[in-house]
């Protein structure tokens, strides 16, 4: 390399799809679309699976597992291929262009080699049914999974580390939309001979072995059917197998046509479109196929959807009514701790709502503080206020009456709001941690970079993710039907304390918490912890003290606000053993709810030199005028 004059890129550029401006907005909402519909169908059809206990057989463990593969596999390709469509170079890290390769890669063989024991598990069924749960027993299950998994991750980690140990000195724009490893090959300036050989020896196997055990499977298969004397029992053996017939087909023949078309008519927007369908398209269609053909699936998914009848036929049964409204218990049932709590919480809500409006108006009177930083910032001074202007006026009526009493409709509101801003506080965060990134990463383009478009998009993806999650959380728990007692044991309406009263099954609502909970809190935690890795790096690269004290300054607000408050008492609340009692519970929400939407102004305004001077300078504006 250093004959030839040539650096290692630290970069890489996707191409995308299409450069044609006219086509980027509508393919970003059908594909926004797509992916949508893929993630809500392969979790569904997990959760589906999970809730249900007819479905506890090896057939639907390794269909879940093929789901849970469909979801991650499309979630490594498709978020950054809509990226394409919403910037003029879609930009991508070295490292990060590795991880993606080798999840790629990983999820890829995986399913390939998973539709190869799913075939295995037909033949056990059709062709020795009387031992089928013998010979398919649950470590056998574990196995037929556990191989696929761990061979497609050595290999995927294999052929990564052999590509990205190649140099790339040539032109570091990637004619695709994803990376993978013949574009990425075409930019190197090493010797790629032995990497192909390894590609073409390592592809060859995998697919061959797969393919034979799916076709010597179904020939056995197909046997087994054909000598059955009932028309009935070969309509029954064929219902059994043709989902995953047709899913076989599908995945296999876009492999075939992608790889093994004559040279001469190989074009790389073919190779494109041959991958956006196996990339993006196959996983939003396994879910419906075993959906829409499966008529265990379609039960069971009827049950989920309509399980209101059963639970209000029980109800009438035991003669009990639906409650029309709650007792909220409060902090504390002692008399003589009532008033001291109301004067506390009081002047700390009113301190909130002082502190929460300035911070807002001080931003907006100055000229100085029109950037993305503040624009976030008002944002989540204005979520501030609003998440506790849900919680505090009915908390502060637990301590003047002696029953705080609030209506069905009313609890139901209070839950909905306060998942929506609790929601949307944490994704923001995540939102001002990428902004900092930015800022302290690439200071020359931030403006560029963080334009007003890409700021409304940072926060109205927050607003609207969590306005349907909370709509979503609300509705189940409200159709759930209440006849036991009507007193919650908190000081607002909640998910858990809600569930305690219900006579419904909550097994599928606990779930769907886990499952949007989960979620929601790792992918933002995981935006906020890669932005600050890449920020210390940053930072600690610096040579001039001066610059990293205000590096560090800039971001040390966000970090405080991260560290101390929301993630803090986030983790503390739900990830403490279940031991834990309701009246730490109950301290860990007024922490969160109360204490830190009164700690964000403080924070960002006493840690913060621009904001400072802009109050100090509204401060003395006033005295003047007065």
């Amino acid at each position: 390399m250093a004959q030839i004059n040539c650096t290692q890129v630290k970069e890489f550029i996707l191409m995308g799809l299409t450069n044609q401006k006219e086509l980027k907005m509508p393919l970003f909402v059908l594909f926004l679309t797509i992916y949508l519909f893929t993630v809500i169908g392969n979790l569904g059809l997990i959760l589906v699976i999970r809730t249900d206990a007819k479905l506890n057989t090896p057939m639907y463990f390794f269909l879940s597992n093929l789901a849970l593969v469909d979801f991650c596999y499309t979630s490594v390709i498709t978020p950054k291929m809509l990226g394409n469509f919403l910037y003029k170079q879609n930009v991508i890290s070295f490292n990060a262009c590795a991880a993606q390769l080798g999840c790629f890669l990983t999820f890829m063989v995986s399913e390939c080699l998973l539709l190869a024991s799913m075939a295995y598990d037909r033949y056990v069924a059709i062709c020795n049914p009387l031992l089928y749960m013998v010979v398919m027993s649950p470590g056998i299950c574990i196995q037929l999974v556990a191989i696929p998994y761990s061979y497609s991750f050595l290999m995927a980690l294999f052929h990564t580390t052999l590509t990205f140990q190649l140099s790339y000195c040539h032109s570091n724009v990637i004619n695709h939309f994803y990376c993978d490893d013949m574009p990425l090959l075409r930019l190197t300036c090493s010797d790629t001979h032995s990497k192909q050989l390894w590609i073409f020896a390592c592809a060859g196997i995998t697919f061959i072995s797969s393919v034979l055990i799916v076709f010597v499977s179904y020939m056995f298969i197909i046997s087994a059917i054909l000598r059955m004397r009932s028309a009935e029992g070969r309509r029954k053996a064929f219902s059994t197998c043709g989902s995953h017939m047709l899913v076989v087909t599908i995945f296999y023949g876009t492999l075939i046509f992608m790889y093994l078309q004559p040279s001469s008519k190989h074009s790389l927007d073919m190779d494109k479109m041959a991958s956006v369908f196996y990339t993006v398209i196959i996983p939003m269609l396994n879910p419906l196929i075993y959906s829409l053909r499966n008529k265990d699936v379609k039960d069971a998914l009827k049950k989920v959807i309509f399980s209101r009848g059963p639970e209000i036929k029980h109800m009438a049964q035991v003669n009990c009514t639906q409650v029309k409204k709650f007792i909220h218990v409060g902090l504390t049932d002692r008399q003589d701790l009532k008033m001291p709590l109301f004067v506390l919480f009081l002047s700390i809500y009113l301190f909130t709502v002082i502190g929460n409006l300035d911070l807002i108006l001080v931003i907006r009177t100055d000229a100085k503080l029109n950037t993305p930083m503040y624009f976030f910032l008002i944002n989540l001074a204005l979520i501030d206020f609003c998440y506790t202007s849900v919680i505090t006026p009915k908390m502060l009526g637990n301590f003047l009456y002696k029953q705080n009493v609030i209506s069905f409709n009313a609890c139901a509101a209070q839950l909905s709001c306060f998942l929506a801003f609790m929601t949307a506080e944490c994704l923001l965060l995540a939102s001002m941690a990428y902004d900092r990134y930015v800022a302290i990463c690439n200071p020359l383009l931030y403006m560029v970079v963080m334009s007003p478009g890409i700021c409304i998009q940072l926060v109205a993806v927050p607003y609207t993710y969590s306005f349907l999650v909370a709509l979503f959380h609300t509705i189940l728990t409200f159709h759930l039907s209440y006849c036991h007692s009507k007193v919650i044991n908190h000081f607002y309406c909640d998910d858990m304390p809600l569930l305690r009263l219900t006579c419904s099954d909550t097994h599928t609502k606990q779930l769907w918490i886990f499952a949007c909970a989960g979620i929601m809190f790792s992918s933002s935690l995981l935006v906020v912890f890669v932005s600050y890795v890449y920020i210390i790096s940053a930072i600690l690269r610096m040579r001039s003290a001066e610059g990293r004290r205000k590096a560090f300054s800039t971001c040390g607000s966000h970090m405080v606000a991260i560290t101390i408050q929301v993630y803090g008492t986030l983790i503390f609340m739900y990830l403490q053993p279940s031991s834990t009692s309701l009246d730490t519970n109950k301290m860990a929400s007024v922490f969160y709810t109360v204490i830190i939407p009164m700690l964000n102004p403080l924070i960002y305004s006493l840690r913060n030199k621009d904001v400072k001077d802009t109050l100090k300078k509204v401060i003395i504006g006033r005295l003047s005028e007065n």
